[in-house]
């Protein structure tokens, strides 16, 4: 039986605020299987981000157990979760962070070089990358030649650069119109279906968790229950 990609389990997180603790997590329970596309639907405030933030290993959990890629990130050293993020994370975000010098084929091809692979092999999967997302005739495009829609999927592209396991996206959406939202939506699921890749979404927009596997509702820190999808 093939273990979970992510397994939580009973995750507290608090924050120590000017005369109290700020509780941004509370005995939170998610589990997201290989393949699966799995959305997490809440209001700022919610916990969505800090949640992200501990399965990624950017932040560490208070309480509970968090296993990522079969790792417990809890007792991780900082060493172990950056070598975890080089090579089984992926990372995007609401404001794409694309390098505004580079073009979208040289945005794709950064990781890569972080990996230390040679220029051919980097050329090769940026070209791959973009095929994939729809973006062949885009490769020479800096971001402020794309649209929002273009620069998110270049965005995408270059988060699966390095064959990871884990998809994690925080608003992927946020800055987009309802209809590229959409399409960006459905260009995740699709990469889930097609490559294996398992895939954490944090959104506010219930109108575009309709492609997830599995939904569910953050408030307050807490799971509140499940979203029919």
């Amino acid at each position: 039986m093939t273990a979970p990609v992510v397994e939580l389990r009973g995750v507290d997180k608090h924050y120590r605020g000017a005369r109290t603790a700020v509780h941004a997590l509370r005995s939170v329970d998610l589990v997201v299987e290989p393949g699966a596309l799995v959305a997490v639907h809440g209001r700022s405030g919610s916990g969505k981000t800090t949640l992200l933030n501990i399965i990624g290993g950017l932040d560490r959990a208070d309480g509970g157990s968090v296993i990522v890629c079969e790792r417990e990130l809890r007792a991780a050293a900082d060493a172990e979760l950056t070598e975890l993020r080089r090579t089984d994370l992926a990372f995007v975000f609401q404001g794409f962070g694309l390098l505004p010098m580079l073009s979208a084929a040289e945005n794709i091809e950064v990781p890569l070089r972080l990996l230390g692979q040679d220029g051919a092999t980097r050329r090769t999967r940026a070209r791959e990358l973009l095929e994939l997302v729809g973006l062949t005739g885009r490769a020479s495009h800096r971001p402020n030649e794309l649209s929002g829609g273009e620069q998110q999927r270049v965005a995408i592209a270059r988060a699966l650069a390095g064959s990871p396991r884990l998809l994690i996206a925080d608003e992927p959406t946020g800055q987009l119109d309802s209809r590229t939202g959409a399409d960006i939506m459905a260009l995740i699921h699709r990469i889930v279906a097609e490559r294996g890749v398992a895939a954490v979404v944090a959104t506010h927009d219930l109108s575009i968790i309709e492609v997830a596997d599995h939904a569910v509702e953050l408030s307050d820190g807490r799971v509140v229950g499940e979203i029919a999808v």
